[in-house]
C-alpha cells in the first residue's frame, strides 16, 4: 500500500533565514497562496513572536490562504505560545509548533538546563499550546545530536501532553542516511505512543544528505517531511521540497508513498520563490535547474529521439515545464487580461489589477509577443509591492568605446526629487554609482547576475542583486526589455528591502532557530 507523506513547507519561516532571502509581508502572503496551490499539507507562515512584521504575515496568511493547515514557530516559551495563537486564532486549520532543544550540547551551552528541566518545560508548552489549538507539534531541537534514551522520553512525554506531531530535526546537518533512519526507526519502535503521533523530520544540508536523510526517515516511519521549495534555508539550506515529491513519486515502487502535491505547479512556484529572494536557481540543480533536461551527450539524444524513457526518469510536463505559450498581445483588453491571469492562478484586486494592466500595455508595445512567464513577472512584482522609499523617476546614460560611461540619474527620496550625474566603468556601474551617491548608501554589492526570462532579441531580461550593510543581506530583482532599466530596477529593489530590514530590525530583533 502507497503511504501519503505530509509534506510541510518551511520556506516562509526557515527558507527566509537565507541571507538576502528576507520577504516582506505581501511577498510572504503571494508564495503562501501559490504553496497553497502546489498542494502543501502544512505552512509554516512564520515565527509570530519575532517580529511584528513575522506577525503580521502569520495572521494575514491564515486568514486569506484556504487548503492547507497555517502554522507558527514559537519557543518553548509562554509569551511564545501565545503569540502564536494571536495571530493564529479565528483561521480554521492551524497549528502551533514549538520546540526545545535535547541534546546536552545545547542544554549546557545554550540554554543552561538540566534534562529534566528541558522535559518539563517542553510539556507545559505543549499543554499550554493545546489549551488553544488541536493540533501541536514539538520539535527536540538538535535530536540527531541528543542521547537516543533521552530523546525517547521527551518524546513520550509530549505526545502524552498532546502533541500530534513530534518532529525530529537534524539541526546542524550532521546526521548521515543510514544514521538517521536508525534513529527514526528507534523512535518509532522504541517509544511506547509512537503511534498516537506523526513522526516528522527536518534536515539541513550541511553536509549535502538531506533529501538522504530525509528519504531515509521515511523509509524508517516518519509520516511528515518538513522543507523549503528550491532547498533554501539557514547556512546551506533544507531539504529541498521538489526533490523530496518528486523523489517519492518517481520511485513509488520502491518507497511505497507519495504526496498530495500537484507537481505540475513546481517549476511556477520555483521560479516564484527565485524571483521574490533573489536566489537564483543553480542551473544543475535536481528537478528545477535550467539544465535538469537538458541533454547535450550524442548518445543521450540519439535515445530521446528514438524514446524518451531512454534518458528520461520524468518528464519536464510533470513539473509544469512546458513550451512557453504566447498568451496576449498589444491589443488585448483588460477583461481577457484579468481571465488570463485568473487561469493562471492570481486574483488581484481592481487596483492591482490596474497597475498590472499598465505594466502589460506598456511591455506589449516593447516586444511582439508576451509569454506567461512575462505575465508571472508583472504579476508578482505588482502583488510585492512594498512601501518605498525611493523611487526611480528617470536616467540617461551615454556609454561606448571612446567615452567614459556617464549616467544621470533623477530620483525620489521619501518625496523629495532628486538628479545627479555620475561616472563608472560601464552603463551600469555609472548609474550604481550616481545612485549610491545620491542615497548615501554604504552598501556592499555581492552579487550582480542577469537572466532571460523567454527566448527572443526583444526578450524581458531579469537582473538579481545582492546587497550587505551594517551585517544585513538583501537581494533585488528588476525586469525589463532594457537591461540597464532593469540593472536599475533591482538596485533600487535592494536599497529600499535594506530601508524595510532596518526598520523591521528596530522593532524587533529577529530570532534564527532551528
Amino acid at each position: 500500500m502507497t503511504r501519503m507523506i505530509r509534506i510541510f513547507d518551511t520556506t516562509l519561516r526557515d527558507g527566509e533565514q537565507s541571507p538576502g532571502a528576507s520577504m516582506n509581508v505581501e511577498e510572504k502572503v503571494m508564495v503562501a497562496k501559490q504553496l497553497a496551490r502546489l498542494g502543501v499539507d502544512i505552512i509554516e507562515a512564520g515565527f509570530a513572536y519575532s517580529s511584528p512584521g513575522d506577525f503580521e504575515a502569520v495572521r494575514r496568511i491564515a486568514q486569506e490562504v484556504e487548503g492547507p493547515t497555517i502554522c507558527s514557530l514559537a519557543r518553548a516559551r509562554p509569551e511564545d505560545i501565545d503569540r502564536a495563537w494571536e495571530a493564529l486564532k479565528g483561521a480554521p486549520k492551524v497549528r502551533i509548533h514549538t520546540f526545545l532543544s535535547t541534546s546536552d550540547i545545547h542544554l549546557k551551552h545554550q540554554f543552561r538546563m538540566t534534562r529534566e528541566e528541558a522535559k518539563r518545560r517542553a510539556v507545559e508548552m505543549v499543554q499550554r499550546a493545546r489549551s488553544y489549538v488541536d493540533d501541536v507539534e514539538f520539535s527536540p531541537m538538535d535530536a540527531s545530536r541528543s542521547d537516543p534514551a533521552y530523546l525517547y522520553e521527551v518524546i513520550e512525554a509530549v505526545i502524552a501532553a498532546g502533541a500530534g506531531t513530534v518532529n525530529i530535526p537534524d539541526t546542524v546537518g550532521y546526521a548521515v542516511p543510514q544514521e538517521f533512519g536508525a534513529l527514526i526507526k528507534g523512535i518509532c519502535d522504541k517509544v511506547p505512543n509512537a503511534k498516537q503521533a506523526v513522526i516528522s523530520v527536518h534536515c539541513h544540508n550541511d553536509l549535502g544528505v538531506a533529501v538522504a536523510n530525509s528519504l531515509a526517515a521515511v523509509m524508517n516511519g516518519a509520516g511528515q517531511v518538513e522543507c523549503t521549495i528550491n532547498g533554501i534555508g539557514e547556512r546551506a539550506g533544507n531539504t529541498s521540497l521538489e526533490e523530496i515529491v518528486m523523489g517519492l513519486r518517481t520511485r513509488k515502487d520502491f518507497y511505497q508513498a507519495d504526496t498530495q502535491v500537484r507537481t505540475e505547479e513546481i517549476a511556477k512556484t520555483s521560479r516564484l520563490v527565485s524571483k521574490i529572494t533573489g536566489m537564483v536557481v543553480q542551473p544543475n540543480k535536481a528537478i528545477v535547474g535550467a539544465n535538469a533536461f537538458a541533454h547535450t551527450s550524442g548518445i543521450h539524444q540519439d535515445g530521446l529521439l528514438k524514446d524518451k524513457t531512454t534518458y528520461e526518469i520524468m518528464r519536464p510536463e510533470s513539473i509544469g515545464l512546458v513550451e512557453s505559450k504566447m498568451v496576449m498581445g498589444k491589443l488585448s483588453g483588460r477583461h481577457a487580461f484579468r481571465q488570463r491571469l485568473e487561469e493562471l492562478g492570481y486574483q488581484l484586486t481592481d487596483e492591482e489589477l490596474n497597475h498590472a494592466f499598465e505594466r502589460f500595455k506598456k511591455l506589449a508595445d516593447q516586444k511582439k509577443e508576451i509569454y506567461e512567464e512575462d505575465l508571472e513577472v508583472i504579476v508578482s512584482e505588482e502583488l510585492a509591492k512594498m512601501s518605498e522609499r525611493i523611487l526611480l523617476k528617470s536616467f540617461h546614460v551615454e556609454s561606448g568605446t571612446d567615452r567614459v560611461p556617464t549616467a544621470t540619474v533623477e530620483l525620489e527620496i521619501d518625496g523629495q526629487a532628486v538628479k545627479q550625474s555620475g561616472s563608472g566603468d560601464g552603463p551600469v556601474d555609472a548609474i550604481y554609482r550616481t545612485i549610491a551617491a545620491m542615497t548615501k548608501t554604504k552598501s556592499k554589492l555581492l552579487m550582480f547576475g542577469v537572466n532571460a526570462i523567454t527566448g527572443g532579441t526583444d526578450a524581458q531580461g531579469e537582473v538579481s542583486v545582492r546587497l550587505e550593510e551594517d551585517g544585513r543581506t538583501v537581494s533585488g530583482h528588476g525586469a525589463d526589455t532594457d537591461i540597464i532599466t532593469a540593472a536599475a530596477r533591482a538596485y533600487l529593489n535592494a536599497l529600499n528591502r535594506l530601508a524595510y530590514m532596518a526598520s523591521k530590525q528596530a522593532e524587533s530583533q529577529k530570532v534564527r532557530l532551528i
